[in-house]
């Protein structure tokens, strides 16, 4: 290499700067270069890197003046881009040549041996830690890869993981970079062990850990793979749970977690230190209280005398922050002060409230919504901007939109505004769901093998609130054409107007040998007039022009309906209904697809008096969701159900009720309870009917949180009976088994397992049953 130098000073020999410009960096210039004016500037070496590129990293332009401190600048610059292997500045007359190695391109990165995970996903996890394709090739990225390869698999369980890296070099400066893992087995928990605990036993204690050594649901949870995460959540649980039960000084004085030679099991050793068991003595209020201290003592959850309980005093805790909340003060501060007596065993505790400001509603922000217009999320808000904060008003608010049934999920935050002391934005963010539903239903039995029926329905329609529905349904039994619309705010006040015109024709609800058809078309008009936050009440009217037609092979009971109304037990019978109907609802429900708190409750009527059928249908049903635990809850659900001709008329065959299926009595064929024909065996329906539903609603293993994918438990109890039939509860049919409920892309789906329990002789009977686009 050659060093300029002034001792050197030929114009036409071309002279290397590299080394004076690294014992520049090293030396302070021991050995300086002769400055001169760069005429032109000339890169050598380049492939793949345009010219400007390394024109940017230079500190000197055609005109300035080349000297030691810019030489420096540039070397530093070069290599500091990360793009060349090595870098040379000489000059040649007045021209400053740069010469380039690069550094080699990625062009393609493998993995082979992966089945932990997905090779798509490790390449774009590798990409963005920078070795991915068309990335410069850089060893210590390689290395980082590499390592952070083995974090994940560790993560995992998979201790014994070993990973090769070849690097092959290409064309053109390239290089192929594969990854050889050899997966190894999982390593999984062999024993978990409990030390020092007396007041609980070891199996009590493992009930409340994440972690296990292996059960049935492992292969999906993966509870047996140790994760430091994990342990971690599962030590804080412990706590609570002895926290729970008066423990206060519970503590977990050491952890160890070993691995076997062959790095195939682990053993996890957790040490704890009980203490003892504690009760309330006391408690007492401190600080500002505008005078409700008798108010806010009625939120204390925790009894004079009582075990202690840290979930009870954080819920205590809430409860007095909460309250504060709804007369503005959003940033109410409630502590705790406890006094522990140890010679008693008992503590008491001071509540030290301090409301802070009361605050402002500056900005009411919404985020989320892709397809949602503003307008159809803000009509829901009962917490308004530039007004106090409202702490109900704003939980309110977020139970409304959910109940739309438009979103997967609804969060709200209210962070402070920045550069204020007594404002808050609210902030409410949704999660999209798929709006148009295509809902199918269906089932298979021995008898009646596939059963299918589908329609289509767009709520939310273009995003404006809208549902409209053309229901085109085709299945063994029915065809309908159906188009319907529901406006939820027809007008600003909150009223809604929904109307539907359709043309029906219906078959025997069950394997039918008898012929009759049952012909339906007409319209109808409703409103909703809300007057309360959770009531609604609905009124309308319809037109409809029914007609069945019998011959002598039709069901008794058809052949008895026309004979009433034409006076021959075969023909057809037609009569016009002018059905005037009046309902109301109450709604207090956290979701509407996924509930997990509050009621849902229903009375409709619908009433002829106008028209030639003369009949009176009422249908009352409820709903109640209550939480057992944070991740369990209870739903029940009951209807009744009633009609009855009016007079002398009969009640019209095709306003039966039917039971059997999801939605009623799962185990049983869809439509099948009931009275059935004396001739055929076919379900005939009924004018009365009684359902009753119980399930035990939990997440699905492994999936957290998340309220879309559940499992249930369910107990199902219902039966149909004939028109002046007694409703004896002697004659319900009663089933149960288990299920799945998933928020699906296409709309909620529900699959369910059922064995009757009580079923008697001619009951068709339907073990595995599904449907999409109901809810409970």
């Amino acid at each position: 290499m050659k060093l300029y130098s002034d001792r050197i000073a030929l114009p036409s020999f071309r002279r290397s700067l590299i080394g004076a410009a690294a014992l520049a960096l090293c030396s302070g210039s021991a050995f300086a270069i002769n400055p001169f004016v760069v005429k032109d500037i000339r890169v050598e070496g380049i492939q793949r890197t345009e010219a400007g590129t390394v024109f940017s990293y230079l500190p000197v332009r055609v005109g300035e003046t080349f000297d030691d401190k810019k030489s420096v600048a540039a070397i530093k610059g070069l290599y500091g881009s990360g793009i060349f292997k090595d870098v040379r500045l000489e000059q040649d007359g007045d021209v400053l040549v740069v010469i380039v190695e690069e550094r080699p391109a990625i062009a393609k990165v493998d993995f082979t041996g992966t089945k932990e995970f997905e090779k798509d996903m490790l390449v774009k996890a590798l990409k963005d830690i920078g070795v991915g394709e068309t990335k410069t090739f850089d060893k210590a990225s390689v290395d980082r890869a590499e390592q952070e390869l083995k974090r994940q698999y560790l993560s995992r369980g998979l201790y014994g993981v070993k990973v090769t890296t070849t690097v092959t070099p290409i064309e053109r400066n390239r290089v192929n970079i594969v990854f050889a893992v050899d997966e190894g087995e999982i390593a999984k928990i062999k024993q978990i062990n409990l030390v020092g605990n007396k007041a609980f036993s070891d199996k009590e204690l493992r009930e409340n850990l994440a972690l296990n050594t292996g059960g049935w649901f492992s292969w999906y949870t993966k509870a047996n793979q140790y994760s430091k995460t994990k342990l971690t959540g599962d030590l804080e649980s412990l706590k609570s749970f002895y926290l729970n039960r008066g423990y206060i000084e519970m503590q977990v004085e050491s952890t160890q977690v070993s691995i076997t030679p062959d790095k195939k099991d682990i053993y996890i050793t957790i040490n704890i230190s009980e203490g003892e068991k504690y009760k309330v003595a006391d408690y007492k209020f401190e600080g500002e209280m505008f005078g409700r201290e008798e108010e806010l003592r009625q939120l204390v959850l925790l009894r004079k005398g009582e075990v202690y309980s840290g979930e009870r005093l954080t819920a205590t805790n809430k409860l007095i922050t909460d309250r504060l909340g709804t007369f503005g003060y959003a940033f109410a501060n409630v502590n705790v002060d406890p006094q522990i007596d140890r010679e008693k065993r008992e503590v008491s505790f001071t509540f030290l409230i301090d409301p802070g400001k009361r605050a402002y509603v500056r900005h009411m922000n919404i985020a989320g919504n892709t397809s949602t217009r503003d307008e159809v999320i803000r009509r829901e808000f009962r917490q308004f901007e530039s007004s106090w904060y409202d702490a109900n008003k704003i939980k309110l608010t977020r139970d409304r939109v959910d109940r739309l049934g438009y979103f997967k999920d609804v969060t709200i935050d209210t962070p402070e505004a920045q550069g204020t002391s007594d404002q808050v934005d609210v902030q409410l963010t949704v999660v999209e769901k798929p709006t148009g539903n295509f809902q199918i239903g269906g089932a298979f039995s021995q008898a009646e093998k596939f059963t299918f029926s589908a329609s289509i329905q767009q709520a939310n329609f273009a995003g404006s609130g809208n549902t409209v529905g053309i229901n085109l349904n085709t299945s063994k039994y029915s065809r309908t054409i159906e188009f319907s619309n529901t406006n939820p705010y027809y007008t600003d006040d909150g009223v809604s107007r929904s109307f539907d015109l359709y043309l029906r024709t219906l078959n025997p609800p069950a394997l039918n040998i008898g012929s009759y058809t049952i012909k339906q078309h007409g319209g109808r008009i409703s409103w909703g007039v809300p007057f309360s936050e959770v009531d609604t009440v609905f009124f309308g009217a319809g037109l409809e022009r029914s007609s069945i037609t019998t011959d002598e092979t039709s069901p008794i009971r058809y052949q008895d309906y026309v004979r009433d109304i034409t006076g021959s037990p075969t023909g057809t019978a037609k009569t016009i209904a002018v059905p005037l109907t009046a309902a109301w609802a109450r709604d207090s429900r956290d979701s509407a697809l996924t509930p997990t708190i509050g009621q849902y409750q229903r009375i409709n009527l619908e009433l002829d008096v106008v028209g030639e059928s003369k009949y009176f249908r009422a249908v009352y049903e409820h709903q109640l969701f209550k939480p057992l635990h944070p991740k369990i809850t209870l739903a029940l659900k009951g209807e009744i159900d009633y009609g009855h001709g009016i007079g002398d008329k009969p009640y019209p065959v095709f306003k039966n009720f039917y039971g059997g299926g999801i939605g009623s009595v799962r185990g049983y064929l869809s439509s099948s309870l009931g009275i059935v024909d004396t001739r055929y065996g076919d379900a005939l329906g009924g004018a009365s009917r009684l359902i009753g539903n119980a399930e035990l609603q939990m997440p699905f293993p492994g999936s957290g949180q998340d309220r879309s994918l559940r499992w249930f438990g369910f107990l199902d109890g219902g039966q149909v009976y004939q028109e002046g039939q007694k409703m004896r509860l002697s004659e319900l049919r009663f089933s149960t088994g288990l299920g799945v409920n998933w928020i699906s892309p296409v709309g909620p789906l529900k699959l369910s397992y059922a064995k009757p329990l009580n079923a008697k002789p001619g009951d068709r009977l339907e073990r595995f049953q599904f449907q999409m686009g109901n809810g409970f």
